[in-house]
């Protein structure tokens, strides 16, 4: 059996601490009704749950199939199994938190049972695995502009240099996007290196093709027209363009 890793959090109205997100050993419990009659100091935490983990080989546990609407790899409508409650999460230290949990699993077994936890109870567990899936958009961009752009690479000294190039740069990352949809279609291949075949478009072609509309646009805009003989055949010279704009 695969284990079964915590791999997200859904922060709506407090933080857990950054433990929860590493691994299933927290213990989540029953919340606790107080007696009028009991004495002493109250309880905040009832006796504790089994664990997640053992929830995947029970077989009394109950799985609900959903229908996800985006997933990995632009599949859409993504069929998996959950199950889902309400309980208190504790931790020496810290105050008990009220968190629905969702344990998925892939009935395609492509991926392991993952958990998700949300402070917000009133989430249905389809939202919360949703949420999940739609951070993955946000990474990726700001992984394309870290390496494409030099976000967080910035040698300024002043946090007010940072706070006005880092918006820079994001508004940069919606322009080329925006320009490389006229440039590119669904019939434009995506540039790969002979070790690596990509199958989709990603932003390094679409970084290539602005660069390569600049700069081909630009030298043949500004060529006299009684120039001289090109002492580089015309095709060449555009394989040479198009290698200088994934490179640069």
């Amino acid at each position: 059996m695969a284990r079964c890793q915590i791999s997200a959090r859904h922060h709506v109205r407090r933080p857990l601490p950054d433990g929860v997100r590493r691994r299933v050993t927290h213990k989540i419990r029953h919340s606790l009704e107080r007696s009028r009659h009991s004495l002493g100091r109250p309880a905040q935490k009832g006796a504790p749950l089994p664990k997640l983990k053992t929830l995947l080989s029970n077989p009394a546990t109950v799985w609900h199939r959903i229908c996800v609407p985006t997933w990995y790899g632009h599949k859409q409508d993504k069929e998996l199994e959950i199950t889902s409650d309400i309980a208190i999460w504790y931790r020496p230290g810290n105050t008990p938190a009220t968190i629905r949990w969702v344990l998925v699993r892939d009935p395609e077994d492509r991926r392991d049972p993952q958990a998700f936890f949300s402070t917000d109870v009133t989430l249905q567990p389809a939202e919360i695995v949703a949420f999940f899936v739609r951070r993955w958009q946000v990474e990726v961009t700001f992984a394309e502009t870290r390496a494409h752009l030099g976000v967080e690479t910035q040698r300024q000294w002043s946090d007010k240099a940072i706070a006005r190039t880092t918006p820079a740069l994001l508004g940069l990352y919606s322009l080329i996007t925006l320009w490389a949809g006229d440039l590119l279609n669904s019939a434009s291949s995506p540039y790969a290196a002979a070790w690596y075949r990509k199958t989709h478009l990603t932003f390094s072609d679409a970084i290539g093709a602005v660069r390569f509309s600049l700069w081909v646009g630009d030298i043949s805009s500004h060529s006299p027209p009684d120039r001289q003989r090109n002492k580089i055949p015309p095709d060449r010279f555009v394989r040479m363009a198009q290698a200088l704009c994934f490179a640069a």
